[in-house]
């Protein structure tokens, strides 16, 4: 067994048992799945590195990457596409996000064959428009009125989109009742004395938070599995139904959290957080333009989760799809350096974070940007190395026992 698989499975041993031969499933799909589930490899490795620029403090999702991007549907009931996914979040060098970040688009594009001029093009455009939007100090935000190219369309089509769509994808109708599927991969069966314990829980956050909808009983829970670096934490999918407005459902997913797999590698004085629920959806709040709907923290059983509304509509561009439209990709990556800056200047000078004053000077210092170009061009190779080696002991059977 290599000694990259021993890191492997090291890391990924306080899984649930039953769900971690699924996580190695879905990283031996493709370099790109196996590259957002190794986030702490990377930065194990990037901490370790000795030829990184330098760069100032800031609050940092951790795991920036093409599909931790989306659209949602906000507490304000608008739609907009922002960063999305703060498991990892964590007071670092802001550096080290935007190298996540290039890394998989240098990742990401070799496995849709995309030629490397067009990637090493895309990788600059994200870091020159990333430090020119620093650069202003002020934070922007897309949604449908100003969006363009495909993010406006992309966009559009949430901002039309009927939560009834996402509750039809979720649930089955059995003798004209409103139940929670379990026909597909990503929605399984609980035990009966969890789930009645785990519906009890919930409605008792709906009946004493003030973060939760109003006038809600809850019908039904699964287990739910979704996204690739999450498979194996607890998570919990709920069914909602109205008890003063006819055939209306919500649906809310209720994660555990678990500390960031940066931590071990930061040295910098993080806040004392009640939790690590906390500490995800403080993150999240204070880095994008509106928050998610129902964004909650809980503890169950003594540990924490965050609670959320299921989006009818919080989905990643498809960059299979578009792969051939170079204007398209253009934009899209354009937009997601300005929301990287963005989220960063919205959270300046919060606990230690750098100031925006501080953060336009990084953006108008050209030095570190090429030495941030070779780094990523560098470990994009190394993780394609890295996936042969997963690969070959994955098909051994490493990853059974």
């Amino acid at each position: 067994m290599a000694k990259l698989s021993e890191r492997l499975k090291l890391f990924n041993d306080h899984l649930l048992p039953e769900m971690i031969k699924l996580k190695y499933d879905a990283m031996a799909e493709n370099v790109f799945r196996y590259y957002r589930g190794t986030c702490h490899l990377f930065y194990e490795d990037l901490s370790a590195g000795k030829k990184f620029p330098t760069s100032p403090i800031t609050w940092i999702c951790g795991d920036l990457h093409l599909e931790n991007y989306g659209s949602y549907k906000a507490d304000n009931k608008l739609v907009y596409f922002d960063l999305n996914d703060f498991d990892e979040s964590i007071l670092a060098p802001v550096a080290w996000e935007l190298a996540r970040m290039i890394t998989s688009i240098f990742v990401a594009f070799d496995a849709l064959d995309i030629e490397q001029e067009k990637t090493n093009n895309m990788a600059q455009l994200f870091i020159k428009t990333y430090a020119a939007t620093l650069s202003k100090g002020k934070a922007t935000s897309i949604e449908p009125r100003t969006a363009k190219g495909i993010v406006r369309d992309f966009l559009t089509a949430a901002a039309e989109s009927k939560e009834t769509i996402i509750l039809q994808k979720c649930t089955d109708k059995k003798k004209k009742k409103v139940v929670l599927s379990l026909s597909g991969e990503s929605q399984l069966k609980i035990p009966k004395n969890l789930r009645l314990v785990l519906m009890d829980h919930v409605q008792q956050w709906i009946e004493k938070s003030s973060d939760s909808p109003y006038n809600y009983k809850v019908k039904g829970a699964v287990f739910r599995l979704a996204g690739t670096g999450s498979i194996g934490v607890k998570r919990y999918l709920f069914l909602l139904k109205s008890t003063n407005t006819k055939n209306k459902y919500l649906l809310v997913d209720m994660k555990q959290s678990r500390p960031s797999s940066l931590s071990p590698y930061v040295e910098i004085k993080q806040p004392e957080w009640e939790s690590d629920a906390d500490r995800i959806i403080s993150v999240q709040r204070r880095m994008q333009n509106v928050s998610a709907s129902l964004l909650s923290s809980t503890l169950f059983k003594g540990e924490p989760f965050v609670i959320q509304e299921l989006q009818p509509v919080k989905d990643a561009i498809k960059f299979k799809l578009i792969r051939d439209q170079y204007r398209d990709i253009y934009q899209v990556i354009s937009d997601m350096a300005v929301l990287t800056a963005s989220a960063q200047l919205r959270s300046g000078g919060m606990n230690g974070s750098a100031t925006i004053d501080e953060l336009k000077a990084f953006g108008n210092n050209i030095n570190w940007q090429q030495t941030l170009f070779d780094y990523c061009f560098k470990y994009g190779n190394k993780v394609k190395t890295d996936y042969q080696q997963y690969l070959e002991d994955y098909k051994n059977g490493v990853f059974d026992r």
